[in-house]
């Protein structure tokens, strides 16, 4: 999980499974941990077999032993890098990609959730390795992210796509 998310969060998590986490309402503010994304028994496991299930699948498909791997636990594409967000704790889409690239010079990450999917497009937002595609609900709707004007910067520009869409779309409109 450290490939991406920062020391404190992590060890923040490890506190939370250990029922530390009580008496730290100010790092609990800090890493957004709040209705949406409460904390619970087995929490820092969770994470773990939830990134640890993408980012071997990941693996698998840099060693050629599979063509196709799914997590049907991860796609928690709204983890930042120190902080949970849309009940999202640890982005795994991001450890996978970071994994891919290893072997890979570009990953095309698809994105066809109903929102946004920020954490992973704010992940790779400078950078032209990883192309970053969401296609979202947008306007009035959580995480409010993903306009059509958001390209991504530095070497990222253009390797941010963004396709908001409105409430009332339909296939012919589309």
């Amino acid at each position: 999980m450290s490939q991406f998310h920062t020391d404190e969060y992590i060890e923040f998590f490890i506190k939370s499974d250990a029922g530390e986490h009580r008496s730290f309402p100010k790092e609990q503010a800090c890493h957004n941990i709040n209705e949406d994304c409460p904390i619970f028994d087995g929490l820092f496991e969770f994470c773990g077999i939830s990134a640890g299930s993408s980012m071997e699948g990941a693996a698998r498909l840099n060693q050629n032993k599979c063509d196709i791997a799914i997590n049907w636990s991860g796609g928690l594409h709204h983890a930042k890098k120190n902080e949970a967000s849309g009940f999202c704790y640890v982005n795994d889409i991001v450890l996978a990609i970071l994994e891919l690239l290893r072997f890979h010079q570009r990953v095309l990450y698809v994105d066809i959730d109903v929102h946004h999917g920020d954490g992973v497009e704010e992940a790779f937002y400078t950078t032209d390795r990883v192309m970053t595609v969401s296609f979202h609900k947008f306007g009035d709707f959580f995480p409010g992210a993903g306009d059509l004007r958001d390209i991504g910067v530095g070497r990222g520009k253009h390797h941010a796509v963004n396709v908001p869409l409105r409430d009332g779309i339909d296939d012919f409109s589309y």
